[in-house]
């Protein structure tokens, strides 16, 4: 049976180098990297992350830029990152998360506590760039 509750499927990021990008996302983030090779091999035009069985990070190169037209001045997006998206992880998760980041000395902000998200409020939660430039909100509701 298939279920069509609607839910969000992926999030497109800008990224210089998507191969950076992945390896940024796999070892610092611990997401799991999705069609690598494949866009290694150039059989596939991005490649993604996992953030859940359900949902994907595509990491889309800038030079692709031109070759969207799926809209009127959809190109113009290029290196405009969203204002930031939001991983929700359990606790033991977020503080391995905060750990990783710390020992590959990326900046992150200070934890904040009972921000307000899809499940309520956090019970903490911190803000990092990407090597982009995107920036990603970590928090756990447990």
């Amino acid at each position: 049976m298939t279920d069509h509750t609607t839910r969000l499927d992926h999030v497109v990021l800008w990224v210089r180098d998507p191969v950076a990008a992945a390896d940024f996302y796999a070892k610092a983030v611990g997401l799991e990297p999705v069609r690598l090779r494949e866009f290694e091999a150039g059989e596939e035009p991005f490649p993604s992350v996992r953030v859940d069985d359900e949902a994907l990070l595509d990491l889309m190169p800038t030079a692709m830029a031109p070759r969207m037209t799926m809209l009127p001045g959809a190109v113009e997006s290029a290196g405009h990152p969203v204002n930031h998206i939001c991983l929700a992880l359990p606790r033991g998760d977020f503080d391995a998360l905060r750990a990783r980041l710390e020992e590959r000395a990326v900046p992150v902000s200070e934890i904040t506590h009972g921000s307000f998200g899809a499940r309520g409020e956090a019970q903490r939660s911190f803000y990092f760039r990407d090597p982009d430039g995107n920036v990603v909100e970590a928090r756990h509701y447990d």
